[in-house]
Formats: C-alpha cells, sequence, structure tokens
C-alpha cells in the first residue's frame, strides 16, 4: 500500500508499472484542480508537459500519452484517491521522495478481517516482485 507525495511524478510511474494503481492509497498533491473539467485539465497538462527555461517539465516525454494520463487521474480522483491540500488553504512541499509504503497497524490486523487479508496479499506479491 502506498502513498504519493507528487502528482506529476506518481502518474508516470503508474502509467509505466512501476506502481499499480490499485496499490495506491492516495496521492497527496501540490495541485489544485480537477481533472474532469477541460479548462483546468488543460491547465496541467500544458504545465506538465511543456518545457520552460531552465526547467524540464515532468511529462515532456509522454506529449501523446494525454488520454491515457487523464483517465489515470480521472479515475483516481472519483474514487477519493487525490488530496489536494490547496483545496484547503495549504501547501505541500515538494520532496526528493515521493513514495511512501503504509504499514496497517496491529489494531486493524487484528479486527478488520478483510484488511488481514489484503495486507498478507500484498505482503506476499510484494516479497515476490523485489
Amino acid at each position: 500500500m502506498k502513498l504519493g507525495t507528487s502528482l506529476s511524478r506518481c502518474i508516470v510511474d503508474i502509467y509505466n508499472g512501476k506502481v499499480r494503481e490499485e496499490d495506491v492509497i492516495v496521492l497527496v498533491t501540490r495541485t489544485d484542480f480537477d481533472p474532469r473539467i477541460d479548462d483546468q485539465w488543460n491547465n496541467i497538462w500544458k504545465g506538465y508537459t511543456i518545457t520552460n527555461g531552465w526547467t524540464a517539465s515532468e511529462w515532456q516525454n509522454y506529449t501523446d500519452k494525454e488520454t491515457e494520463f487523464r483517465e489515470i487521474i480521472t479515475r483516481m480522483y472519483n474514487m477519493g484517491k487525490i488530496h489536494q491540500p490547496r483545496q484547503f488553504g495549504t501547501w505541500v512541499t515538494r520532496t526528493n521522495f515521493y513514495w511512501y509504503d503504509l504499514v496497517l497497524t496491529p489494531e486493524i490486523l487484528d479486527t478488520v478481517p478483510a484488511a488481514k487479508t489484503a495486507w498478507d496479499k500484498y505482503k506476499m506479491i510484494a516479497g515476490l516482485t523485489e
């Protein structure tokens, strides 16, 4: 189970298959947009695909993948898996590390059988892929 802290970098990893979308609990992003609204999506897409001066954009090598990226983001947005603190008046700092593995606490594992089953399967699959 993963928590991501960069919309642009996490979506690239999901698109490239480095992280499975179903393993993501939430992305806490520095954005403030709704991917279902064309104007807002277009601003995000442009900002992440156009190289500006010295800064290389996160998605500059994916300019032909707009539909796929928007589908991933919209699906995650609709599932409540994208949290945007800017919508609530606060900002998230960009960090070098942007994926975090989450561990369920014993209280949850002991009281929610479905969570324990999911956690056991996750650990088994993670162990096989390392």
